[in-house]
């Protein structure tokens, strides 16, 4: 028990002797460590919160190094130190270790006294952020279809890149909806968001570059998509469920939106 506490108060020496030599000498030369899903989930939901390495320790009493550690390396931390690591970080030990990851969102009960709160222009706009994953509905062949797109917004435009005469593509020429959401597992409470405008095909050469230039990724599923669609939104909608008690998120915080 005393070793277990200790060891998440303190990285290992060999491993933090590295870390240091590396940082000294920036050679860089040297394999990079490598990250558990562990580390990689740890280090995006703290960066969704706002909140530093210091501040998380603090909640999950441990030590800084121990947290970086934890996000850059394959860490074996004990039950109790994710347990209170899911605490600090507002989440669940599933979520962190990728036990959630084949299973669609929303699996857990209803919070107590849920509140639902609608959302204006502005709250939507903010929402967004400036990059994230959506659903664009769009009709084929006179049935709907939604497509899960990482889409890129600049200006109140929102773009996504896609593969000419694919599904996501015939969002072009009509009027287009994009939905984007985020679901708080830990608390079963979240926000959507949709986005309602005209769609096009981006032409211009300046346009395509600005676009491509701002592009937070490629698109996930891979290469051979270049052709830019443009929604311009004339109309926002949106709600977020509340559960009273649990976590606000951060002033400012920016989630982006969830998806496969």
């Amino acid at each position: 028990m005393t070793r277990s506490v200790r060891a998440e108060q303190e990285p290992p020496a060999e491993r933090t002797s590295a870390m240091t030599s590396d940082g000294a000498t920036g050679s860089g030369t040297g394999p990079e460590p490598p990250r558990s899903d562990l580390g990689r989930r740890t280090a995006l939901r703290r960066e969704q919160l706002g909140l530093t390495r210091e501040e998380v320790a603090a909640r999950a009493a441990a030590s800084p190094g121990y947290i970086q550690y934890v996000e850059e390396h394959a860490a074996e931390p004990s039950i109790g130190f994710l347990l209170r690591l899911a605490g600090a970080l507002n989440t669940t030990v599933a979520e962190l270790t990728g036990g959630t990851t084949d299973l669609p969102t929303g699996l857990g009960k209803a919070g107590a006294h849920p509140e639902v709160l609608t959302l204006g222009p502005a709250e939507c706009r903010e929402l967004l952020s400036t990059h994230g994953i959506g659903r664009v509905a769009v009709t084929l062949n006179d049935t709907p279809a939604v497509f899960p797109v990482n889409y890129t917004v600049i200006d109140d435009v929102i773009a996504y890149r896609t593969q000419a005469g694919s599904g996501p593509a015939a969002a072009a020429g009509h009027e287009a909806a994009l939905e984007v959401d985020h679901i708080d597992e830990a608390f079963s409470q979240g926000w959507s968001v949709l986005a309602v405008g005209p769609a096009e095909v981006v032409t211009g050469f300046y346009e395509t570059r600005r676009f491509e230039e701002h592009a937070y990724s490629a698109p996930w599923v891979g290469g051979g998509r270049y052709q830019w669609i443009a929604i311009r939104p004339t109309h926002f909608s949106g709600r977020r469920i509340r559960v009273p008690g649990a976590p606000a998120p951060p002033t400012g915080e920016a989630e982006h939106g969830s998806g496969t």
